[in-house]
């Protein structure tokens, strides 16, 4: 630590919780700086990928020589203004990494490490050639402590189910990520450590399940795996699906006779692609409208052209007529991947003839891209992506960083509102409604 020889006092950081959940605000406070001393705030976190992410902001101390984040303003750097969080929204890869980079949570059951350092002066570069006046390390968790993770493999369905800590019962949650396929863990981890069971379902997994294996009934084995877990409320389940994950849970929701949630929560996602065949039959049908796919000038790969125009065709569409639980659409105003605005306009013209629409709710966050995670989580305007048939593109999300993070800040807050809301508010609503 360096000196401040005319105070006397080293520079002194404090990042409070030092360790918390990924969705928890810190307060970054640095003390013993000169007055109105310019400095640069600097954030450093190395992945599981071993590829380093940082981000930084240059500020000014006031007249004690105080600089508190929540309250002062950034001057310049990966972001600017009032931004608590800045420091973890605004985090891209250092320069000269690996291109096309996303930031993602693999191990859930280690933390996300992030070094926060002050430096002298407005620095935009070369972090690692100098002295830091002074740093800390905070650790963020998508796990809260006593939460557990049990390995799902029965019944030929296979997961990860995480269950908040004491005995339960808990509502439980299917959690379903999109077409990248895989095992998603980390926004199970982060609703259990909410008080809900949550089951991260994996459907798409190369050398594991054959997409010609995985159908409807899959999706109905995964829901009775949850349900008829004893640590969950069985009559207390929600669906929640990303991307194409949004497809599977609206296809559920309208045609299950086992699938009968208490609501649902769809981001990012259309009707237009009913789960009514094998997977392998619904990805061999998408593409024969591969002519649709269009590439820009930075060979990024636009895939929201897929499905439009929305047909109008009943029998090429979810019939959303048919759900009879509270819906909530979370959808990107620049989502370059899936047309879901579109598609929320054509589910509510569909809803309102049905008599449903009282159940739908729509939140659309303009300038916000496709993939809408937890908050804080760093903005991919563009990443590598491997597609059905393991050829590995660079495909666009869309959205901008600051409206991105903000989207993902309002939507988190308000899927924990509707998941409590429906889930965890009073059992018997018309004995509620007499009195």
């Amino acid at each position: 630590r360096t000196v401040n020889i005319e105070m006397g006092k080293s520079p002194l950081l404090s990042v409070q919780p030092s360790r918390g959940l990924v969705d928890e605000r810190f307060q970054i406070v640095i003390e013993n700086l000169l007055p109105n001393q310019a400095v640069t705030l600097h954030s450093l976190h190395q992945s599981e990928d071993k590829d380093f992410w940082e981000a930084f902001g240059h500020y000014i101390s006031d007249e004690h020589g105080t600089l508190t984040v929540a309250q002062d303003e950034c001057l310049g750097g990966t972001y600017e203004g009032t931004e608590p969080m800045g420091l973890l929204w605004s985090m891209r890869p250092v320069p000269g990494s690996r291109s096309g980079l996303r930031l993602r949570k693999r191990d859930v059951l280690s933390p996300m490490v992030v070094q926060i350092s002050v430096y002298s002066g407005h620095l935009s570069e070369g972090f690692s050639k100098q002295t830091a006046l002074a740093t800390s390390v905070t650790e963020r968790w998508y796990m809260a402590p006593g939460v557990h993770r049990v390995d799902v493999k029965e019944k030929g369905v296979r997961g990860t189910l995480f269950l908040p800590p004491g005995p339960g019962p808990y509502p439980g949650v299917l959690d379903l990520w999109g077409g990248g396929g895989g095992l998603v863990e980390y926004r199970s981890a982060l609703l259990a450590s909410h008080g809900f069971a949550s089951l991260a379902l994996e459907y798409l997994a190369p050398n594991e399940l054959s997409t010609a294996d995985v159908d409807f009934s899959y999706f109905e084995k995964a829901y009775q795996v949850l349900q008829n877990h004893p640590k969950v409320q069985r009559d207390r389940l929600a669906m929640f699906g990303l991307s194409f994950g949004a497809a599977v849970t609206l296809s559920m929701a309208a045609y299950s006779k086992i699938i009968k949630p208490q609501c649902c929560i769809c981001i990012s996602g259309s009707h237009g692609i009913p789960v009514d065949k094998s997977l392998f039959e619904i990805f061999e049908e998408l593409k024969k409208n591969v002519f649709k796919i269009r590439v820009n000038e930075d060979n990024q790969v636009i895939y929201r052209d897929l499905i439009l125009p929305i047909p109008s065709d009943m029998t090429l569409k979810v019939d959303v007529g048919r759900i009879k639980c509270p819906l909530l659409l979370v959808n990107a105003g620049d989502d370059q991947n899936w047309p879901s605005v579109e598609s929320a306009e054509d589910m509510k013209e569909m809803m309102t003839k049905a008599g449903n629409l009282h159940l739908l709710e729509v939140q659309t966050y303009p300038g916000a891209g496709h993939l809408i995670e937890p908050p804080y989580t760093p903005h991919f305007r563009a990443s590598n992506f491997i597609s059905q048939g393991t050829e590995k593109i660079v495909m666009l999300w869309g959205g901008q960083t600051k409206p991105h993070a903000d989207a993902q800040e309002d939507a988190w807050k308000r899927i924990l509102a509707f998941l409590r809301q429906h889930l965890y508010s009073s059992i018997n609503h018309a004995v509620k409604a007499r009195l």
